[in-house]
């Protein structure tokens, strides 16, 4: 059995429960099974990552606009429980991006102090996204320290839910505005924003991660390369950044016709095996890895690669050998 790398998986600070309303409405709605697993970062964590098969779980906060001490105190957290299992677990930073300078600063201390491996960032901010300047500062910071930023989906705004919002009830209208749908376009579309911006010629070697293979960017790609040729014009065009400054993960997806897509799309030295647990047990991925291998969608030393050579050569880390 090959080693396995996950790179989009959760846990839950009970400091920024403590600290924000909102993450603590969040989290109120887990049922207490997946509570009591986000908040664990001992030996349950470890227990469920041996029935997955997982070497190495890179673990990362949820989302939330949080405070700089607070983010400060949840990375504090997660390094001491990282020490605690440092050949099974690894940290993504939490940042405070309202604030970018504090994030920058949080980014530079975790990577060089608590030796984090980079960051994961909600996928905008009350409805800003992360094309206005103010932010750049943080993907500067990330540059600089050669560590990659994943972007994660994150739920709508006030002003975001109206449009998902119709002759339906709510609940459809929350699960269209998430999970169901929105999450994935809105960071497909958070993407196209960041290159039509120009981020990605201040930023050149930028490492940005996003997951769910590819957040339905794949099957659209050809068109939007066509496309983005006749937006403003940027040094390297969203081919080449596509292929040197994006990396995709497989989390929280397991069925072969999307990865099939990203595939073809998409260099397999930047596909990268996760689940999203625990939202997505690790035993599903363990499932769905051993589909893959025996569709031989992937094979040989692609296999070793998505399985966890690109995650070891992105983040600078080592998967254990079984």
């Amino acid at each position: 059995m090959l080693p396995l790398i996950t790179l989009e998986e959760h846990y839950a600070s009970p400091k920024v429960s403590e600290a924000s309303p909102e993450a603590r409405d969040h989290y109120a709605n887990f049922p207490p099974h997946i509570l009591s697993k986000l908040e664990s970062l001992g030996e349950e964590r470890i227990q469920d990552l041996d029935k997955g098969k997982v070497s190495l779980q890179v673990i990362s906060h949820g989302p939330g606009n949080i405070s700089p001490s607070v983010c400060s105190a949840a990375n504090n957290d997660l390094a001491s429980a990282v020490s605690r299992n440092p050949t099974r677990l690894a940290g993504f930073a939490m940042l405070p991006m309202s604030e970018p300078a504090a994030a920058a600063k949080e980014l530079e201390r975790c990577v060089k102090e608590l030796g984090f491996v980079g960051a994961l960032v909600d996928n905008h901010l009350n409805g800003q996204f992360y094309d206005d300047e103010r932010f750049w500062l943080v993907f500067e910071k990330a540059q600089e320290l050669n560590v990659p930023i994943y972007i994660h989906p994150s739920f709508a705004s006030d002003s975001m839910m109206e449009h998902y919002k119709g002759n339906y009830s709510d609940s459809v209208a929350m699960a269209l505005s998430a999970y169901g749908w929105a999450w994935h376009t809105e960071t497909g579309l958070h993407i196209l924003k960041l290159f039509a911006s120009g981020l990605f010629d201040c930023f050149p070697k930028l490492k940005i991660v996003i997951g769910h293979m590819g957040e339905m960017l794949p099957f659209q790609l050809e068109r939007i390369f066509l496309i983005s040729e006749r937006w403003d014009k940027r040094e390297r065009n969203l081919r080449e950044v596509w292929r040197n400054n994006i990396w995709i993960t497989t989390s929280g997806m397991f069925s072969l016709t999307p990865l099939a897509c990203l595939l073809q799309t998409t260099s397999i030295d930047h596909v990268l095996y996760s689940v999203d647990y625990p939202f997505s047990t690790n035993e599903k991925g363990l499932e769905f890895f051993e589909e893959i291998e025996k569709s031989g969608l992937i094979a040989g030393k692609d296999l070793e690669l998505f399985a966890f050579g690109n995650a070891e050569n992105l983040l600078g880390v080592k998967a254990r050998s079984s």
